[in-house]
This record gives structure tokens, C-alpha cells and sequence, in this order.
């Protein structure tokens, strides 16, 4: 019998591997297994090379557990070990002169692993004591038995092995005896092992037998050794794809499209992706894409090691160049790695440009599933927007796909302003929008409908790329104002009416929660309607980033702004500035007449404090002045009030206000009760 201490430059790794890999520890299944899988991969490339000439018998990797003895065995027919072979690869364990090791590697568990081959040594995460059973393929081998309790002391003797391969039998710590359980181990099997390339049998497949599940003669094989992203595209049909993302996916619908990746230059790569159809919430779909070293499992943590856009997407990722056993944050800053997050994000790209070129139409019936992930890309992936300019598409109200260049050439000769720029107007809402719609297509501008998650955000980006563009929507505005080809006509009212008329309306206002109103007065044409509800380009689009950008919560917190615009031009409007002048014009000379001499009297006290600057403004003066702007808002707010007093009991008022409202879907309760009666009323 040999014994020894391993070779390692500090006699605390036990503790460090248990410690610094603890959240971890479910991987030493998959470390087991790999090695096993390994070993039985050499096995067959030596028999294929003509160095084995014996028979390679059944070559299924077998993982199996007992309660009892509190053990997990995983067994292979490989190419075995020899004492001297198990001397260098288990007991020496070379550090590469890091005598600081500790040190360096304390915060980063799984660097430690993957840095130093240490795999075999994640056993010890759940174990209290290991042995090694192993036989060499190698003539005249004796078969060795290796055994480890933990501490760098280990014992070396002979065993009784007749077959070549390799017997690890793994004693469970007492607080992991979760791993002691049928379903547990299975699922973890399932999670990293499913597409390891040599058969991995666990236990025997059952069958209903005299009313209770029975064990079969036949082998559980957990894995499938050829998954389809290793095969030849070529050899593949449409339904293959889509069996095969049923098998990854089992309660997803069908996805849009698929990109089978298969390269060796400069790098290593095959992997399938898929364009799964999104309903709504973009976070739940994430983690998806799984990522494999030669066909072993090593995470679905994507972010950063594909582009972040494309961490929507679905499927599987295999690469050697991949290191296995390495953190999120290693594989992130691996060069390699970053090799391959740029060869993807192109590999979608070309793929992607080619579907589009090669049947519009079906890529057309699928844009509005599809066009989230253009959209994200263009917003997250700098440089992506020039590969997907030339397939990302823009859908009018009609339901007409175009590119960006087809779409500036269709709006380019109508809708420029007097600026030259090219105004690109857009609905998010095709029904409650259509008046606003309606009122754009009579002048003979196209429309947008920008509907989906990421449209809106995606035209801040658009804005900046498209040369002299803007977008507005069609609701933001009067007609005639959303594309500004000449100086808009003045209205015929004097400044007094029009104050009065926007005092009638505004004080009719309702309180809406979270919504403020300016009111205005324009000129818009006997035909154009009496009363438009509009909502700022700017504000709105600010509330909309809000929701999707860090730091602009305050724009998310402040009321929507509408402005109400009277049409001074409509019948209505004009008969309603007629009857308040009738009805409040006695009333008001007394309070008008007081109001001109307050507002003369501010305006020289204002006039003669300019000239001084504000430390030389004595105390009396800021009085007075103050006693001058009080007594001007007392003569406001009592004609205010008298023009109140008359527009509440004006139906036309209340029903042109109620008009505006609900076609921006905001009358409700009880003011749109109130609206019915009316109506009903003034048809009477």
C-alpha cells in the first residue's frame, strides 16, 4: 500500500474548494460525469487510431446512488488509470508557481476550477470521502484503488477490477444528503449532462406492471449524443428545427425563425438559435440560451457573453473555446468569448438580411413578432443599426411594410416643412387614434404605427441616424401645425376675446387625475372641428423613455399636459364667444376698466424698479409692487369668475368639452353620464 500527501502548494484547498464553491456544488455531478465521458472518448479515438485492438464492449457511462450507504457511484468504461498515472494527475496538482493562491482566488470559486483542471476535485464539495476503483487499457495494468478523506492525505492500494475503466464512488457529507435523492439527481443529469456525446444511463427505464411501476431490463439513457445543432444543416428539414425546440422548450409556441451556426474559423462554434415568439414582458424571456463546451452543459447566464438583444433569443451555444469550469464574470472578460458575441451578433445579422431577400413576404407576416429584437439590438448593440438598416422595417395604418429607404421616398416629396425637414408621423393606437389619422391622410401624409414594446424608444435612435428627420405623432398636435410648410393664419379675435373665450372653456375643464390643460386659441377653418385635444411631442415621449430608461423616474412622475384648441374659425365656437359677450359684457366694463388701471399702475411701478438693482429696491417699494400684482390678480379672478358664472349653464360649452374628451378616451363615470343626458337633451 502507498501513501502520500497530493501535492498542492497549501494544505487548505479541501477547504477552500467546500467554502468558495459552495452555491456551486451541484456541478461536481456534471464534473464526475465529464471526466467519464472523457476517459470513454479516448478510449474510442485510440481503437479508431489502431492503438486499442481489443473489444471496446459497451462503452454507456453509469451513475447510480445508494441511500444506505450514502454513496453516488459513477462508473465508465474508458481507458482507466495506472497507479503512476493516477499519481500525476490526481496527486500532484500544479498551481503554475501561484504561491499566493489563496489569496487570489478566494472571491472567485469556480476560477479556481477552471484555471487549474481541479474538476475531479468538486467532489469534495459534497463529499466526506472518495475513492477511485480503476483499471488501465493498457496491457498487464493492474487495477488500483485510490481513496481521499478530505484532507491532503490520501491511500493507494490494489483492487479487484476485471474491465478497464474507472469506479468513482463518492461518500456524501451529511449536509448534502439532498443529493441522495432520486429525483434530485436525475434532474441534475438532465440539466448538464443531457447532450454529453457518449450514453449516460441512470438506473433502468420502468414500466406499468401489476398496478405500481417496475424496473425494466432496459437502460435509462438520460442523454441524446447527437443533438441536432452537431449534425450538417443540410441533412436537416424545417420539422427537425422545430422537434428539436419542442424538446428544449416543451411549453413554448412554434418560433419565427432559426439560425443553425456551424463555423471552425477563427474559432470553434456550432449552436442553434431561435426567434421565439414574445407576448408582452421582455425580462421573463430571458436566460434561454444555453451554453455548451463540447456538448457538456455550462450556463444559461448568457448576458455578456452573447450581445444583450440577442439574450431574447432561444436555443444552444457549444464552443471548446469556451472555457467550462469558469464564472460569469471570466467568461465575460474572455477574449475568445468576445470573439464569439461578435461573430453572433453578425451571424444573425447576415441571416436575417438573407430571409428578408429571400421570401419579403413571410418575413412581412412575421415583423411584428420579429421587429422587438431589431428594435432592441438598434437601442443596446452599438454598430447594429448599420447591419439592420437594411432589413428592419416601418408598418403604415394600412398594414404596409416598407424599408427605411422605401419609406423615404414615399413621404419625402409631401412631408417636409418649411425647414426641409422630413417629418415621419406615427399612431400607437390605430382606433383611438383613428381621427387624428383620419385628419393626416386628408391631407395626404402617410401614417406609422408604431405599436409595439420598443417603437417609441426606438425613434429617439432613428432620429439621430435619419439625416434632418423627425417623428411626431399625429395626436401631438393641430393638423396643420404637425407639418409647418408656412406661417400658420392669425386669428381675427383681439387679445381680450381670445382670453375670454379660453377663460369659458377652462374653467370648464374637468379635474382629471394626473392631467393638466393649457388652452389655446387658433384659426383652423370653418371645416376643421371646434374643439382638438392635444398632447406635446416632447413631454410625452419623455413620460414614454421613463419607462425604459434609469434616471428619468421624474418624467414618469409629472401629469400628462394636454392643450385644448378652439377653433375661432367654427360656427360653434364663434356663437359661443358671441353669447358670452352679450351675457357678460355689463358686468365685465366695471371690472375690465378697474383691471386696465391696476395693470397701468404695475407696469410703471415694474418699469421704475428695472433701473435699480435689486439691493437698492428699498422695502416700501417691494411692497408696493406686491400690493400692485395682488390688487391686478383680484380684477383676474373676478372676471374669471364672472365668465365661470355664465359658461356653466352654457350646454354648448360642456358639450364641445365632453366632445374633445371622449375622443381621447377620457370621459368617463360620471362625466360621461352626464355627456348621454345631455346629448339626448339637446336633440330634444
Amino acid at each position: 500500500m502507498q501513501k502520500g500527501n497530493i501535492g498542492v502548494t497549501t494544505e487548505n484547498i479541501f477547504p477552500v474548494i467546500k467554502k468558495f464553491l459552495y452555491s456551486d456544488h451541484e456541478i461536481f455531478l456534471r464534473e464526475m460525469v465529464s471526466n467519464a465521458v472523457d476517459a470513454t472518448q479516448k478510449m474510442k479515438t485510440l481503437a479508431q487510431q489502431g492503438e486499442f485492438k481489443g473489444e471496446l464492449g459497451n462503452l454507456t457511462v453509469r451513475v447510480s446512488f445508494d441511500v444506505d450507504k450514502g454513496t453516488i457511484t459513477i462508473s465508465d468504461h474508458g481507458i482507466g488509470m495506472t497507479e503512476e498515472e493516477i499519481d500525476k494527475y490526481i496527486n500532484q496538482i500544479a498551481f503554475s508557481g501561484v504561491s499566493d493562491f489563496l489569496e487570489k482566488y478566494k472571491d472567485n470559486a469556480n476560477t479556481i476550477i477552471g484555471h487549474f483542471g481541479l474538476g475531479f476535485y468538486s467532489s469534495f464539495m459534497v463529499s466526506k470521502k472518495v475513492e477511485i476503483i480503476t483499471k488501465s487499457y493498457k496491457e498487464g495494468a493492474k487495477a488500483v484503488k485510490w481513496s481521499c478523506d478530505g484532507s491532503p492525505a490520501y491511500e493507494i492500494d490494489d483492487a479487484d477490477r476485471e474491465d478497464r475503466g474507472s469506479e468513482i464512488i463518492l461518500y456524501i457529507d451529511d449536509d448534502c444528503k439532498e443529493f441522495l435523492d432520486k429525483y434530485k439527481l436525475e434532474g441534475l443529469l438532465q440539466k448538464y449532462c443531457k447532450f454529453m456525446a457518449v450514453p449516460v444511463a441512470f438506473g433502468k427505464k420502468t414500466e406499468w406492471k401489476d398496478g405500481k411501476q417496475v424496473d425494466t431490463e432496459e437502460d435509462n439513457i438520460i442523454n441524446n449524443i447527437e443533438p441536432l445543432w452537431t449534425k450538417t444543416p443540410s441533412t436537416l428539414k424545417d420539422e427537425d428545427y422545430k422537434q428539436f425546440y419542442r424538446t428544449l422548450y416543451p411549453m413554448s409556441d412554434e418560433p419565427l425563425f432559426w439560425i443553425h451556426l456551424n463555423v471552425d474559423y477563427p474559432f470553434n462554434l456550432t449552436g442553434i438559435l431561435y426567434f421565439p415568439k414574445i407576448k408582452s414582458n421582455i425580462e421573463l424571456q430571458r436566460n434561454k440560451i444555453q451554453l455548451y463546451c463540447n456538448q457538456v452543459f455550462v450556463t444559461d447566464q448568457v448576458e455578456g457573453i452573447v450581445p444583450e438583444f440577442l439574450t431574447l433569443l432561444h436555443g444552444v451555444i457549444d464552443s471548446p473555446d469556451i472555457p467550462l469550469n469558469v464564472s460569469r464574470s471570466y467568461l465575460q472578460s474572455d477574449r475568445e468569448v468576445k470573439k464569439i458575441s461578435t461573430y453572433i451578433t453578425k451571424k444573425v445579422a447576415d441571416r436575417l438580411k438573407a430571409i428578408f431577400g429571400e421570401n419579403r413576404k413571410e418575413y412581412e407576416e412575421k415583423w411584428d413578432d420579429l421587429k422587438l429584437f431589431i428594435n432592441y439590438g438598434i437601442l443596446s448593440e452599438d454598430g447594429f443599426y448599420d447591419r439592420a438598416k437594411d432589413f428592419a422595417l416601418m408598418k403604415d395604418t394600412e398594414g404596409k411594410y416598407f424599408t427605411f429607404d422605401e419609406y423615404k421616398t414615399l413621404i419625402e416629396a409631401n412631408q417636409k416643412d418649411k425647414d426641409d425637414q422630413l417629418v415621419y408621423l406615427y399612431a400607437t393606437d390605430k382606433e383611438e387614434q383613428y381621427s387624428y389619422i383620419k385628419a393626416a391622410q386628408d391631407k395626404g401624409y402617410s401614417v406609422l404605427l408604431l405599436d409595439g414594446q420598443l417603437d417609441v424608444p426606438t425613434i429617439q435612435t432613428l432620429e439621430q441616424k435619419f439625416e434632418k428627420s423627425r417623428f411626431t405623432r399625429v395626436d401631438s398636435d393641430i393638423i396643420d401645425r404637425l407639418i409647418v410648410k408656412k406661417d400658420a393664419p392669425k386669428s381675427s379675435l383681439s387679445e381680450g376675446e381670445s382670453d375670454n373665450l379660453s377663460a369659458v372653456f377652462r374653467t370648464q375643464l374637468p379635474k382629471i387625475d394626473k392631467a393638466e390643460f393649457m388652452v389655446q386659441v387658433d384659426a383652423l377653418g370653418e371645416e376643421a372641428r371646434p374643439v382638438i385635444i392635444t398632447q406635446n411631442e416632447y413631454m410625452r415621449r419623455m413620460k414614454d423613455m421613463s419607462k425604459f430608461q434609469q434616471g428619468m423616474g421624474f418624467y414618469g412622475q409629472m401629469p400628462d399636459s394636454f392643450n385644448l384648441v378652439l377653433n375661432s374659425d367654427h360656427p360653434l365656437v364663434k356663437k359661443v364667444l358671441d353669447e358670452s359677450k352679450s351675457a357678460t359684457e355689463e358686468a365685465l366694463k366695471p371690472i375690465e376698466s378697474e383691471l386696465k388701471g391696476q395693470e397701468a399702475r404695475l407696469a410703471a411701478i415694474r418699469q421704475q424698479q428695472d433701473k435699480k438693482k435689486w439691493d437698492e429696491i428699498t422695502q416700501e417699494e417691494k411692497d408696493q409692487k406686491a400690493e400692485a400684482e395682488k390688487a391686478v390678480q383680484e380684477q383676474k379672478d373676478k372676471k374669471t369668475a364672472v365668465l365661470a358664472d355664465y359658461a356653466k349653464t352654457n350646454s354648448i360649452v360642456h358639450q364641445l368639452i365632453d366632445l374633445a374628451l371622449l375622443q381621447n378616451g377620457m370621459l368617463k363615470g360620471e362625466a360621461l353620464d352626464r355627456f348621454l343626458k345631455r346629448s339626448v337633451d339637446l336633440i330634444k
